[in-house]
């Protein structure tokens, strides 16, 4: 077992670039990460790592090294996994990411759920807007929405968006209501961080650079805008369905509605999924609408 020491540490640096962020993610102090690498080197008779006040260089020894030491570490912890899943009952540390507004909304009750059945999990829930590497900062599960681009992750649909197109009332009776989408060039379009608008056209999807006087990347500040009349926005079902249902908001062009967008679990292809993440998954597909 003394081959063993150090390679934990030495991999998690490499990987984090960073003894502290080695010493977080092993639970241990950055003291302690910089001892064992430190003998590491001394058992291997060969410098790993370059270390500097500003940052650390990993040497071609110690990237040759880490080549074969990463999927080492990795096998360790599937073999740990599997030999705590024959319980069946999920342990340990289950992290995961979703959209801040979806997460806040629809994901966050659900695990909320999911861990009163689970006792024995501790979440981390981390909510953003920003494509977060699962390997590299060693997330279980993530929430996406629309479409996939990394075909090295695992997916299962969970459920779909519908997006749609709104105008207060007040709005509509004083510029009108757009038949068409060339009509959007004379009303006042309220953008999130794209100013691309979504549609489908004699079943084709289309996209169409819109143009108005306020651009946020909050979908509430943009549905408040428009309940009070200042433009048409487009935004997905969970913003809007309460007030279409109370009449604050009037659904435009309809019969040019966007595509539905898939809501994804996506998580790393492992030889082995631990079953904290097959259990949360199976759950979230039977409470968002698919089996």
């Amino acid at each position: 077992m003394d081959n063993w020491l150090g390679i934990n540490e030495f991999v998690a640096v490499v990987e984090t670039a960073s003894f502290t962020k080695a010493a977080t993610q092993l639970n241990t102090s950055v003291a302690q990460v910089s001892r064992k690498v430190a003998s590491l080197e001394k058992r291997l008779a060969s410098k790993l790592l370059l270390r500097t006040t500003r940052k650390i260089t990993v040497t071609e020894a110690g990237l040759h090294y880490f080549q074969h030491c990463q999927s080492l570490v990795e096998g360790l912890k599937q073999a740990d996994l599997a030999l705590s899943d024959l319980s069946q009952v999920p342990k340990g540390l289950l992290k995961v990411t979703a959209p801040i507004t979806y997460g806040e909304q629809v994901i966050s009750p659900l695990l909320n759920t999911f861990m009163q059945s689970y006792p024995d999990l501790k979440l981390q829930l981390i909510l953003s807007n920003q494509t977060l590497d699962l390997v590299h900062d060693n997330i279980d599960l993530a929430i996406r929405v629309g479409h996939l681009e990394d075909s090295t992750m695992m997916a299962k649909k969970l459920t779909q968006r519908q997006l749609y197109v709104c105008a207060s009332p007040a709005y509509i009776e004083q510029y009108g209501l757009p038949f068409s989408l060339s009509e959007l060039d004379n009303h006042n379009c309220l953008s999130s961080s794209s100013s691309l608008w979504a549609f489908n056209e004699q079943k084709k999807e289309r996209n169409i650079r819109i143009n108005g006087n306020i651009s946020c990347n909050s979908g509430f500040a943009l549905l408040d805008a428009a309940v009070k009349g200042i433009g048409l926005v487009q935004l997905p079902d969970y913003y809007v369905k309460d007030a279409l249902k109370s009449g604050q908001l009037i659904e435009c062009l309809s019969a040019y509605r966007a595509p539905l967008q898939g809501i994804w679990a996506l998580y790393p292809n492992n030889r082995y999924l631990a079953v904290k993440v097959s259990l949360l998954i199976e759950f979230l597909a039977s409470q968002l609408g698919y089996q």
